[in-house]
């Protein structure tokens, strides 16, 4: 499965708001440079436009702007894989899936009333920077199982 970065974002602190940028720095076993996760198990998240979009219907909204599920990055795909150990390839960068990332309650506000429920499932993944360098807005994504 292949598509592109659409939008990348960090937030410097847990309960920042996120800050949409053009390119970050992932560092393998560390995370996204400046970004609130870099050193925890948990070091970026990725949600996928496909799966968004079943969300926004469900909710009969247009579309989950980017950003607002609060996830690192959105990539230009049907829908993401939620076992352990597939990879995810964005240019130059390679992620490691940890796991699945259930909506929290901020998606109430974030995105709309019944939000939380739309999102469970679609909501994106955690991953682990398995080989670093720079993901940039534009960059081939491919999936690998």
């Amino acid at each position: 499965m292949t598509g592109r970065v659409e939008h990348l974002c960090v937030a410097a602190r847990h309960g920042d708001p996120i800050v949409s940028v053009e390119e970050v720095r992932a560092v393998a076993d560390m995370g996204l440079e400046g970004d609130r996760n870099f050193g925890r198990v948990r070091q970026v998240t990725v949600v996928c436009t496909g799966e968004l979009a079943a969300a926004a219907a469900e909710l009969g909204i247009p579309a989950i702007p980017p950003g607002a599920t609060r996830r690192n990055i959105t990539v230009d795909l049907p829908s993401l894989p939620r076992a352990t150990g597939a990879v995810i390839r964005l240019g130059e960068v390679t992620l490691e899936v940890l796991r699945d990332c259930p909506p929290c309650e901020v998606m109430e506000v974030a995105v709309a009333a019944g939000a939380r429920e739309a999102l469970r499932g679609r909501a994106g993944i955690s991953a682990r920077v398995a080989v670093g360098g720079v993901i940039r807005v534009g960059d081939p994504v491919e999936v690998t199982a």
